[in-house]
């Protein structure tokens, strides 16, 4: 199942909401779109700056491919390769936009779709209640306790054997 982050947007003055009505969903994984209409699809997501950085990287590579009288091949290769790097890094380089713009990574949600995720979020949005709500931009990283600290014992077993010397 795809995986979305949460993204709030920057906090105004004056509002205490988070405006969870304004929040984004980016999916993680490969983006079929950014793959096959990279320049369209930045265009779509308003990804200016990377809109900028693909247009004058691709440009440049291309006079260099040019100038050094690479063969035709060899250029659709490089080319399909850019394009399937920005397929993969699509939501990487949305996420970074967000970050860049201010806005703050509020949570992590699994669903089927968006719809679906959107609906999960909410839903324990909403029973997390007005503390979750107050401060949507304040994530608190909650740790775990280590079951052990130290390095293992030599009585530890690492691996699959069942008990240590044994043989399986």
């Amino acid at each position: 199942m795809p995986t979305y982050t949460v993204h709030a947007p920057p906090a105004r003055t004056g509002d205490a909401s988070g405006a969870p009505e304004l929040f984004q969903f980016v999916r993680d994984g490969f983006h079929f779109w950014a793959f096959v209409l990279t320049p369209l699809w930045l265009l779509r997501h308003r990804l200016w700056l990377a809109l900028l950085i693909y247009v004058v990287g691709y440009g440049a590579s291309g006079v260099a491919m040019a100038l050094l009288r690479v063969p035709p091949n060899v250029q659709l290769i490089a080319g399909t390769l850019v394009a399937v790097l920005i397929g993969v890094e699509s939501s990487s380089i949305w996420r970074w936009t967000l970050t860049r713009r201010g806005w703050t990574t509020v949570g992590f949600v699994v669903g089927e779709d968006a719809e679906m995720a959107e609906r999960r979020f909410y839903g324990e949005w909403c029973t997390r209640g007005a503390d979750m709500r107050s401060k949507p931009n304040s994530a608190e990283t909650i740790y775990s306790t280590p079951v052990r600290r130290g390095s293992p014992s030599p009585s530890d077993v690492i691996g699959l054997f069942p008990e240590p010397g044994g043989r399986g």
